[in-house]
């Protein structure tokens, strides 16, 4: 099986755990974003997670759950219907125009999209996205995706396979290591599918609360008896804005690194 490209986590959370406000509280979008923010004090040696992985792995792609960009209860607006030969949509879409440009390096802004929710609206020059489907997703979405040249990888047949997706962007597209800024939906799946390999977490001095309200790792509970995944504390930092800055990598998985 061909080795797939490293994951680290970065998640932002209060003392208790949450990394929103309340569930369908979009960061991204005000007011939660501005909430947020004055949630998360300035720190003058605040590290730079991508940057720090650009040097030691070259890291290359942030990931994203679609749950972060359209909040459950929105309805994204309608598609034209697709009624071309389907079966075509259903191959990984990489046009060699976007893929194999050298300059400036690729950055990749990747976001999982099953069902097909996230409405690209906006260009950005400093990445290109990426998309991750399944064999069920709406062919209108596909076909969106190719008018609009972004990219993206077909992979599991009701549901995105987390594991051959993450395989597929380093086989694929030759990433090496993959970022993580998603909600606790998405870092729980990778969690339950033992794709994670490091985890920053960074404490605002800060409670939120509030049953349901999205965890760093939300999803399916262990089963009774299953084990917890076990980490290795690699460092910790406080400040004094009352910030704690944490970094693991999960037990076994730490790699030494040589120039």
């Amino acid at each position: 099986m061909s080795e797939r490209p490293r994951v680290v986590v970065s998640a932002g959370a209060s003392a208790d755990g949450k990394v929103a406000l309340a569930r369908d509280a979009l960061l991204m979008r005000p007011p939660s974003s501005e909430l947020w923010a004055a949630l998360t004090p300035k720190a003058s040696d605040a590290v730079d997670v991508i940057e720090v992985l650009r040097a030691q792995y070259g890291c290359n792609a942030f990931l994203e759950g679609s749950g972060s960009l359209v909040a459950e209860n929105e309805t994204p607006a309608a598609l034209p219907a697709y009624d071309g030969d389907a079966d075509g949509l259903y191959e990984h879409f990489l046009p060699a125009d976007i893929v194999g440009q050298e300059s400036p390096p690729h950055m990749w802004f990747t976001v999982v999209d099953g069902r097909g929710r996230v409405r690209w609206t906006e260009k950005h020059e400093n990445w290109d996205a990426l998309v991750l489907v399944s064999r069920a997703t709406p062919t209108d979405y596909l076909a969106y995706l190719r008018r609009e040249r972004i990219c993206y990888l077909v992979t599991g047949d009701d549901h995105v396979d987390l594991p051959a997706a993450i395989t597929a962007m380093g086989t694929e597209l030759g990433i090496t290591c993959v970022l993580s800024t998603a909600g606790g939906g998405l870092n729980g799946a990778l969690l339950r599918a033992d794709l994670i390999d490091e985890l920053y977490v960074t404490v605002l001095p800060a409670l939120i609360g509030g049953l349901g309200t999205p965890s760093v790792m939300d999803g399916p509970p262990l089963a009774v008896g299953e084990p917890a995944t076990q980490l290795e504390l690699l460092s910790a930092h406080t400040d004094t804005t009352g910030t704690v800055r944490l970094h693991y990598a999960v037990a076994g998985r730490r790699i030494t690194l040589t120039s």
